[in-house]
């Protein structure tokens, strides 16, 4: 699958993003860049819920979006969102009406998996070094912090600490001084202090600010010569400098300065105090900037799935070493779920490729528990697909694992709350039986079996021979049958013709 056009979608705190990029070989041209203010995390209450306003300056910006990308292929776009989103209670409802506005699923990702993806977009609009890189990344919930080699990140951490999120605990009123704007700082000095010895022994070369916040401060100082001479960027002395100026003037909208953008006052005082912060923690002297960020990131980590270089594949191998899995049971097990799933649905089928992939992760992941304890591993290994870092994978593609990981045994009763006609119930279907056909774990060949899809359930013909031959397992598939019935649906057991037997062998043979 390829594309010529390709789009990314950044819903932040403070402002929303549409990059859109021409595939050129293995590297992506800009060509058109969207940005609204919608102040999303300003919607907050106290409760944690997204407020009517932000809802709906939220709405009307997407479907503005949806206007620019109508026409792209589902696949072509990627829609992330990131602080505002993981915080708010209410998310789920917001989040349907805001996929309609764009037309296009958006995804909540995670501190981590944000801080991967705007490294990778900040490195990729970066002249290649040699030396390792410091990203940082103020936005308007969260910072992030990244250090990388190339384009490949090597630590990252987000922090709780955002323009937005200061402006309304340190400047509610928009009024700055002296004593306000040392608690900010000393409030992000304290987030910064607990990953500063980490990252100074990891070490780096360039630090490099990324994203709106880094680029007006940098502006701000380069316009105005706060700057020593010859030095770009931001600067120790020219941020001290911009910082005296704020406090002088008593807020942002006071400032008098070159370069100053009437929709950034909001999120400039609580920006300074965590970019100050971080020079201060991390012992910076200069940042230099890149114009690459989050949505040039996804452009990136897009353009890789279809070069199949997909970064949730090479986590879920990490996974699988650093639980310990066994991989050759995980192939056992994959090859019969793919043979179960193959006589259902056409597995080169482009409309399945992501049920597909799911079925490949959960099975390589399905026994990653057992490294916590045998005894309810399905539920030690979905809390850790549900809880864990993981790159590439959004919330929603963790739970979905989640989900297939904790419904491979056991009732499920459970999973009730699923929809009927849902895929995953035939995911699920094929992990348990073929979790339950190879509980062995050895290579005693398996019968030859057919397996089809009813309007009430699943229909699967065994040979009456293996079956009488194999009592256990015999017995495990009738537990199976009550254990589907008890949530509606149908699972009937019955032996393969023998000419079904032989046009399988030949099929198999061919």
């Amino acid at each position: 699958m390829s594309y010529e056009l390709i789009a990314g979608v950044d819903l932040g705190s403070n402002s929303f993003r549409v990059q859109v990029g021409r595939i050129v070989g293995d590297q992506i041209h800009p060509l058109d860049t969207l940005r609204e203010t919608v102040r999303l995390g300003s919607g907050l209450t106290r409760e944690k819920l997204l407020d009517h306003a932000s809802q709906q300056r939220a709405i009307a910006a997407l479907r503005r979006f949806g206007e620019r990308l109508r026409g792209f292929a589902p696949d072509a776009v990627r829609a992330v969102t990131t602080d505002a989103m993981r915080v708010a209670r209410n998310a789920p409802l917001v989040l349907l009406q805001a996929e309609a506005a764009l037309g296009f699923p958006i995804e909540i990702i995670g501190g981590r998996e944000e801080a991967r993806l705007i490294f990778i977009g900040a490195a990729n609009a970066l002249p290649a070094a040699s030396h390792r890189r410091l990203v940082v990344d103020i936005g308007g919930g969260s910072t992030e912090f990244i250090i990388g080699e190339g384009t490949e990140p090597v630590l990252m951490e987000s922090l709780f600490m955002g323009g937005i999120s200061y402006r309304h605990r340190f400047f509610p009123d928009g009024k700055v001084d002296k004593k306000r704007l040392y608690a900010a700082e000393v409030s992000a000095a304290r987030e910064v202090e607990a990953i500063v010895v980490d990252y100074q022994r990891r070490g780096w070369g360039e630090a490099v600010g990324s994203s709106g916040s880094a680029q007006e401060i940098a502006t701000l100082l380069e316009m105005n010569d706060l700057n020593p001479q010859g030095v770009s960027g931001i600067s120790r002395e020219g941020l001290a400098g911009l910082r005296q100026l704020l406090i002088r003037a008593g807020s942002a909208e006071a400032l008098n300065l070159k370069g100053m953008r009437a929709d950034r006052c909001l999120i400039l005082p609580g920006a300074i105090a965590i970019m100050s912060a971080v020079f201060a923690e991390l012992g910076l002297e200069r940042m230099t900037y890149s114009d690459g960020a989050l949505p040039l990131g996804v452009l990136y980590d897009l353009l890789g799935r279809f070069a199949h270089h997909d970064t949730r594949d090479a986590t879920v191998v990490q996974f699988m070493q650093r639980y310990q899995v066994d991989e050759t049971q995980v192939r056992r097990v994959e090859r019969t779920a793919l043979l179960l799933l193959g006589q259902m649905i056409k597995l080169d089928d482009v409309a399945h490729e992501n049920d597909v992939h799911f079925l490949r992760w959960a099975v390589s992941l399905h026994e990653i528990g057992v490294s916590v304890a045998h005894g309810q591993f399905h539920k030690h290994g979905a809390y850790i697909l549900g809880h864990a870092d993981m790159s590439g994978f959004s919330k929603r593609d963790q739970a979905r694992l989640a989900l297939l990981v904790l419904g491979q045994r056991g009732k499920l009763q459970k999973l009730a709350a699923m929809p009927a006609g849902d895929p995953n119930w035939r995911l699920l279907f094929c992990l348990r039986l073929a979790a339950l056909l190879h509980r062995a774990r050895d290579d005693q060949p398996l019968p030859e079996m057919s397996v089809r899809e009813a309007a009430d359930g699943f229909e699967l013909d065994l040979p009456a021979r293996w079956q009488a031959g194999n009592p256990i397992t015999a017995t495990a598939l009738a537990d199976e049958v009550l254990v589907w019935r008890r949530i509606g649906i149908t699972l009937k057991i019955g032996t393969v013709p023998r000419d079904r037997v032989l046009q399988l062998e030949r099929l198999q043979k061919s």
